[in-house]
């Protein structure tokens, strides 16, 4: 069988101005990245707005360590949903090159369900992330430098918010010393400019919300923002071009546009708001996805992006696998290739609870099955008569292998549940204030009894009261194996905490993020990461992204 990388280096690849005449683009919206990327001039895209598109969010049950082919998923749906002559997009997110080199190996999809070129795409791709990666740093070393400089202000160097950036998974960088003050590091997609630049409507909106972002206190205990300072012109400078939406193809050579990366269990996990929007400008039909588990990504989808955004899905895929519900099942990871009924009947409550979960949000809902070769026709069956009993709309894929075809039956069910009338509403009001609403996110969406708090916690959110942004969204740190904030709790929980150690707003991005359990805003590397797998050869050949 072919490698993921294999199947991507055989496909025919069109030209980018080619794959934008499909979707109505002319020289004047595309900035060619060589010949198969570009960025999009979005500016220039007003007049092609479609007020009926239909928005279609692609997310999943709680993943096993191998991930469950959701980028995989949405990008076989969008191309069915092209074979079958609907004019369709898909908006994704740019991988981060952690995970690439981490535990992924490549975040491009997979089999004949992927976006090309996907070697740029998985590596240095247009820049985005280098330029978010700079901008972040700019912001610290300009901070610094103030300080020393004589901090006329009178900033604590003790309290000041904002770490520095990398994208790497580095946990060295976990905890630094420099001159005159303790540092840390994040990866990039964990960065408030990622979030920013995933939730700015445009380049002066980015500029805004830059110069928002709570740098620190001064001695005396006032807030210093950027705009403070003057570094949101700086800021947005290194950001001119990262804002711009890039074009890229599918194996099956249909548009498709990524653009943004923040990880769903540090951050808020959803493409670029200038990215969906400009697909819904182009296209009837829009395929999206958000990170990790429903608990995570389709949660901060629905009440930060979609409430920023003023945007509301038209349905909701859930998708998921045999091995994922026997994970939660309690399935040893080496054992779930192997048919195990046993397994799937004590791990399917997990895909209950998060189809009971996006009920609260939409009844417009299509649970999809992502085949593997090793899934029995027993175990198909019994998911697809536990959904149906739940008066829930099902398929099964095999997008992976077969591409497009693979999707048809999946692309017909989401087309009908699309006709329906879009029912959607938030979990929460953000007037509840900051505790009612971590609240109710953790006993609506994590089934949790309670909800602790660390003294530093309280002391967070008061501060962050005082400060005025007690009514934005919540945005929840934790672990994406679980419903709760303990990798180790599979499954469906019960007669559980969860525990909050520590809140900080995100007052440029303009939602609060609270972090639970032991979540790190810095991954590490594992034993054995995927990097030691990737090579090149003497002709240029990449090997290893799979």
């Amino acid at each position: 069988m072919l490698s993921d990388i294999e199947i991507s280096n055989k496909a025919k690849i069109l030209s980018i101005d080619e794959i934008g005449k499909k979707i109505g683009l002319t020289s004047s919206n595309i900035i060619n990245y060589g010949n198969y990327m570009a960025k999009l001039d979005i500016r220039n895209l007003e007049s092609l707005d479609k007020k009926d598109s239909k928005l279609i969010l692609v997310t999943s049950t709680n993943p096993t360590p191998f991930g469950e082919g959701k980028t995989t998923m949405s990008i076989g749906l969008n191309d069915a949903l092209c074979k079958l002559g609907k004019n369709s997009l898909v908006a994704l997110r740019e991988p981060s090159l952690g995970p690439v080199f981490g535990i992924k190996g490549g975040a491009t999809g997979g089999g004949y369900a992927q976006v090309i070129p996907m070697e740029d795409i998985n590596l240095h791709f247009t820049g985005d992330m280098h330029a978010i990666t700079a901008c972040n740093n700019l912001m610290c070393a300009a901070l610094d430098n103030y300080i020393f400089q004589g901090n006329e202000i009178g900033i604590d160097p003790d309290r000041i918010l904002v770490p520095r950036a990398m994208d790497m998974n580095d946990r060295a960088l976990r905890h630094i010393k420099l001159d005159n003050r303790d540092d840390s590091f994040v990866i990039t997609v964990a960065s408030e400019i990622m979030a920013i630049l995933c939730l700015s409507k445009d380049l002066m909106d980015l500029k805004r919300r830059l110069g928002n972002i709570l740098l620190g206190y001064t001695y005396d205990n006032k807030p210093v923002f950027v705009h403070d300072l003057g570094f949101e012109g700086s800021m947005a400078v290194l950001l001119k071009d990262a804002i711009k939406p890039n074009l890229v193809q599918t194996l099956e050579n249909n548009p498709a546009i990524i653009h943004g990366g923040p990880f769903a269990n540090i951050a808020h996990g959803c493409n670029s708001l200038i990215a969906t929007k400009t697909c819904l400008n182009l296209a009837d039909y829009v395929v999206t996805e958000a990170g990790f588990g429903a608990d995570l990504g389709a949660e901060k989808f629905l009440d930060i992006k979609c409430r920023i955004g003023n945007i509301k899905p038209n349905c909701i895929v859930i998708n998921s696998t045999i091995r994922s519900i026997k994970y939660n099942g309690g399935c040893n990871k080496d054992e779930l290739n192997i048919s195990n009924i046993t397994y799937l009947e004590k791990g399917i409550n997990n895909l209950k609870t998060h189809i009971l979960n996006m009920q609260k949000y939409t009844n417009n809902i299509v649970v999809c099955l992502n085949k593997f070769h090793t899934d029995s026709l027993e175990e198909i069956e019994y998911v697809k008569s536990f959904v149906l009993k739940m008066n829930v709309r099902f398929a099964v894929s095999t997008c992976f292998t077969d591409g497009s075809i693979g999707s048809i039956e999946l692309a017909k069910e989401v087309i009908d549940v699309c006709n329906n009338p879009c029912d959607f509403k938030f979990l929460y009001d953000t007037d509840n204030g900051i505790l009612e609403n971590i609240n109710i996110i953790s006993k609506e969406i994590y089934h949790a009894n309670n909800v602790h708090y660390s003294n530093e916690a309280l002391e967070d959110i008061n501060n962050i009261n005082k400060l005025g942004f007690g009514n934005l969204p919540i945005c929840i740190a934790k672990t994406q194996y679980s419903l709760s904030d303990d990798a180790k709790k599979i499954g469906v929980c019960s007669g559980y905490d969860v525990t909050v150690r520590k809140v900080k707003v995100n007052s440029g991005a303009g939602f609060i993020v609270v972090l639970m359990g032991n979540i790190m805003t810095m991954p590490g590397l594992s034993k054995k990461p995927a990097l030691l797998n990737i090579d090149i050869d003497t002709n240029g050949v990449i090997k290893g992204l799979f």
